[in-house]
């Protein structure tokens, strides 16, 4: 009985430590007997949301270039954002304000706040609006633009990457109870007995779970504020 608990304990640390583990515990917790579950969308994990915001903003810049070329080459507006719709399936709507005349660079501002990675389209939103106003060529603007955004996805790497050895870090850290209970056991005492098998013990792994949770979610919750664009 203490070996199921603390393959529990220890898969409930995992699913802390580890974005996305959670959800597939589930079927181990419940058991083959167990009903079935719920109809229920899990939230997206944190690297699917990372990397679809590394997606979105990869894809920003390419948009950015290629209406820059298609404007450079003679093509119409509407077109060449029809282009780029065609290449990032989420400009479709300010391509549809293009069409209705309604304004361009707020439907571009509307994209950039409702898609965390599409934050970048608020630089491409004021060339537009700036060129529109002064009769100056969007083509031009659009390609500075792209330079300026170039740059900046530049910085954005380098912090991301000072940020992985953080996150990396913390999640060892957050490890490192469970591999001290796993050492006292092998030194000849019994922490799991007092851990799993009392109330008070209980009480710690619960406290020291939720501690190491909050934990996780602060240094995260940084590292994003950190890394926001």
């Amino acid at each position: 009985m203490t070996g199921w608990l603390a393959a529990l304990l220890i898969g409930g640390a995992v699913a802390v430590v580890l974005p996305g583990v959670g959800p597939a515990l589930g079927p181990l917790v419940r058991g083959r007997g167990g009903p079935p579950p719920r109809r229920w969308s899990p939230p997206v994990p944190i690297v699917a949301r990372r990397r679809r915001a590394a997606a979105d903003q990869a894809a920003v810049l390419e948009v950015c270039d290629l209406l820059a070329a298609d404007l450079a080459a003679g093509r119409p507006p509407e077109a060449a954002l029809a282009a780029g719709a065609e290449r990032w399936p989420p400009l479709l709507p300010v391509v549809e304000a293009m069409r209705l005349g309604s304004d361009v660079p707020e439907a571009m501002r509307r994209l950039a706040a409702e898609r965390r990675g599409a934050a970048d389209l608020r630089w491409v939103a004021g060339a537009w609006q700036v060129a529109q106003h002064s009769g100056h060529g969007l083509a031009a603007a659009l390609e500075r633009t792209a330079a300026g955004l170039r740059a900046r996805r530049r910085t954005r790497r380098l912090v991301d990457s000072e940020l992985a050895s953080a996150r990396s870090t913390a999640r060892l850290v957050a490890c490192l109870p469970v591999a001290v209970l796993l050492m006292g056991s092998g030194a000849g005492s019994d922490p799991w007995s007092f851990l799993l098998t009392t109330p008070v013990g209980w009480a710690c792994g619960v406290v020291g779970l939720a501690l190491v949770g909050l934990g996780l979610w602060w240094i995260e919750r940084l590292a994003d504020r950190a890394a926001a664009p």
